[in-house]
């Protein structure tokens, strides 16, 4: 998905930059870039690929290039960032949190109107950053030009600008991924961030959170606001099920903390724990959710594999799924102390294509355990996301749950297909659905989240959290895909 980090400060911040921008390394593995106004107001960039590297080892030796009161960092799983963009607006930095659908319908509007070429990425896609900057400059301001970009685009965007030794802060117009300020106290430097766990090690103390489509412009011991929020609110619910560091808040909400509430919430729908010798997570997201499932069914929570943390990154990060299948299966050992003859309950915080546990599975049993349960943090993903960047899906065949359905139905699901009846818990059509997960995993049992009591974990109004891959629904009338119901949320 990407993240970022910017900081201001009277003196020089490199090292803030360096460290807050690192502390996002989880949320990407294909690039990661920082950019730092100099004394003379010039502009110092670096980008390295960190595909089979870590950010901190790409960028410990190029520290010393770096100097100034001003920078802004990115880690992203996709495109070159941060650019450096020459306008009739100045010359400033940007980075983005993006996904555009309608990148190449802009681009071609573009053309139409004058412009005369956009830069590929090695794969042949288009920078959405760079697209992203051409709407921008087509105002006569920043401020107008990335209210304009967040009107042009379908998908979302947060981005910051640096420029002049200041940053301009704009959070995705529907609040899709979250963008938060804190301050130093001790001498008012400020920052902006996606993830607020990288505020208190380097002593920012978070001030607030921007509104959805809010647009703010920090300096030192200063921030303005340049636009204020929109009225709607669809942040995506996988930032408490799998996205955010444990120790980031979003929206006031701890990411642990609601992972407990969850696996709280999936042990008391259980009926009985009669076969069940003991609780473990699939590291790291599933951990907190185990965790909360072992305390409310005071089943004791044992480590049945442990991931190696030194080299291998999140599984859902590579692109093919060999690659994804490889990082799966050497980042996971099993501990064969706690497998054999026992009846093992995992908690994992979703199940998206499903292969990932079916060689777990497998692997299970051939060092001896006797039944293996598994609850998901998330109801059944329906819907391949079309706003974020989190599964690189190709097709809706990827996600085990459209898989099942399509067994079920005995064809192929057009657009149009309502799938209602296999989004409802308890419907002949779900439970269904659920057994052919199930069997295709080779599990013993199968249970989901419920959408209910995964918003009930989050604690925040319904209305304010995308559940789009889970039930087709889009309030926004953004996504134009399969399952849309533009009509408000209950």
């Amino acid at each position: 998905m990407g993240g970022f980090f910017g900081v201001v400060s009277s003196t020089d911040c490199v090292a803030e930059l360096f460290y807050g921008t690192d502390y996002h390394s989880h949320l990407g593995t294909r690039r990661g870039g920082l950019a730092m106004t100099n004394c003379d107001g010039n502009i110092t960039r670096r980008i390295h690929d960190i595909s089979n590297a870590q950010f901190r080892s790409k960028f410990d030796g190029v520290l010393h290039e770096f100097k100034g009161c001003c920078g802004i960092g990115v880690i992203s799983d996709f495109e070159d960032q941060p650019l450096l963009v020459s306008s009739r607006l100045g010359t400033y930095a940007i980075v983005t949190v993006s996904k555009i659908m309608n990148l190449h319908d802009l681009a071609e509007e573009s053309f139409r109107n004058g412009s005369s070429h956009f830069s590929e990425m090695s794969n042949g896609e288009l920078n959405p950053t760079e697209m992203i900057a051409s709407l921008i400059n087509q105002k006569q301001t920043l401020q107008e030009g990335i209210a304009f970009a967040m009107d042009s685009i379908k998908g979302s965007c947060s981005l910051l600008i640096m420029m002049n030794g200041k940053i301009i802060a704009a959070r995705d117009k529907y609040g899709r991924t979250p963008v938060s300020i804190g301050k130093r106290n001790t001498d008012g430097a400020m920052a902006v961030t996606i993830e607020t766990s990288a505020f208190p090690n380097l002593d920012f103390q978070h001030l607030r959170d921007l509104g959805p489509g809010e647009i703010v412009q920090i300096s030192n011991n200063q921030m303005e606001q340049l636009q204020k929020p929109g009225d709607m609110t669809q942040i995506c619910s996988f930032f408490w099920v799998y996205f955010g560091y444990p120790s980031s808040n979003f929206e006031g909400i701890n990411t642990e903390c609601s992972r407990y509430k969850n696996g709280e919430l999936l042990a008391e729908a259980d009926e009985n724990f009669d076969e069940i010798d003991t609780v473990s997570g699939i590291p790291d997201s599933g951990v907190a959710h185990a965790i909360g499932y072992s305390n409310a069914s005071k089943k004791p929570y044992q480590r049945a594999l442990v991931k190696y943390t030194p080299t291998w990154p999140r599984s859902f990060m590579p692109q093919s799924q060999a690659a994804r299948s490889l990082v799966a299966r050497m980042k996971l050992i099993p501990v064969e102390e706690q497998i054999r003859d026992k009846n093992l309950l995992f908690c994992d915080d979703s199940i998206v294509r499903g292969t990932q546990f079916k060689d777990i599975t497998r692997r299970l049993y051939e060092r001896g355990a006797k039944s293996i349960h598994l609850r998901s943090a998330s109801p059944p993903i329906m819907f391949p996301c079309p706003f974020l960047n989190f599964s690189r899906s190709r097709s809706v065949l990827d996600l085990a749950a459209r898989r099942a359905v399509e067994a079920l139905e005995g064809k192929k699901i057009d657009q149009d297909c309502n799938l209602e009846e296999y989004t409802t818990p308890g419907s002949e059509k779900y439970k269904a659905m659920v057994e052919v997960v199930r069997k295709e995993l080779g599990l013993t049992t199968l249970k989901y989240q419920s959408l209910e009591n995964l918003i009930k974990a989050i604690g925040l109004p319904r209305e304010k959290i995308c559940t789009y891959c889970y039930d087709g629904c889009d309030p926004t009338g953004q996504c134009g895909c399969c399952g849309c119901k533009k009509e408000e949320k209950a």
